[in-house]
């Protein structure tokens, strides 16, 4: 992995550790929402709903468009699976060390 890819993968996983980030990212999955509908939906100020859109926005898990004066957010599909392939990376890599693991218990019996 390029140091570019390991500060790609810091943003999307800092971006996704937030929980309200983490609920963002669903409703824009599934459909593009205006910031201020999403905002409504948080007890928060829309300043603070921004920002956590602004950070899923550098991380390059959603886009904003203008429509007139609302901003409308859509969730990039490619950035969530490139998180999920990352996942599968780590996971491969752990169970490949298992696998190994495995082989050398299989190779080393106990004795009797």
């Amino acid at each position: 992995m390029t140091e570019e890819d390991e500060g790609r993968a810091d943003a999307l996983f800092h971006a996704l550790a937030d929980r309200t980030r983490r609920a963002i990212m669903r409703r824009v999955l599934a459909g593009e929402h205006s910031v201020s509908a999403l905002a409504a939906e948080y007890d928060m100020s829309f300043a603070a709903v921004q920002k956590h859109v602004a950070v899923l926005e550098r991380a390059g898990l959603l886009t904003k468009r203008r429509n007139g004066r609302e901003q409308l957010a859509s969730g990039d599909v490619a950035a969530v699976r490139s998180v999920a392939s990352m996942l599968v990376e780590l996971e491969d890599i752990w169970r490949g060390r298992i696998a190994r693991i495995d082989e050398l218990i299989k190779e080393d019996p106990p004795c009797p």
